[in-house]
């Protein structure tokens, strides 16, 4: 799996289960949400800031992000949008 994929879906899965919606982890990194789907569709090459802007508005070590076996467990098609709350 690309590793901007492994990213992606891990960041989104840390994400959902910290309760959060793509706006509320935009605003704590102080980006615009359409930078946080694309991070999430694996179309990003994140910066070493970003990896840790990321962490830490999901709650989780930057290394986490990378866990390849967490990511294969997340389907290939990911959505842009976020899940219904």
């Amino acid at each position: 799996m690309d590793i901007r994929r492994v990213f992606g879906a891990n960041l989104r899965r840390f994400r959902t289960q910290a309760g959060l919606s793509q706006e509320a982890v935009a605003e704590r990194m102080g980006v615009d949400r359409a930078h946080v789907s694309s991070m999430e569709r694996g179309q990003q090459n994140v910066t070493l800031l970003t990896l840790w802007l990321v962490s830490q508005a999901v709650g989780v070590k930057p290394a986490a992000l990378f866990d390849e076996d967490f990511a294969a467990t997340v389907p290939e098609d990911i959505s842009e949008s976020d899940p219904p709350s």
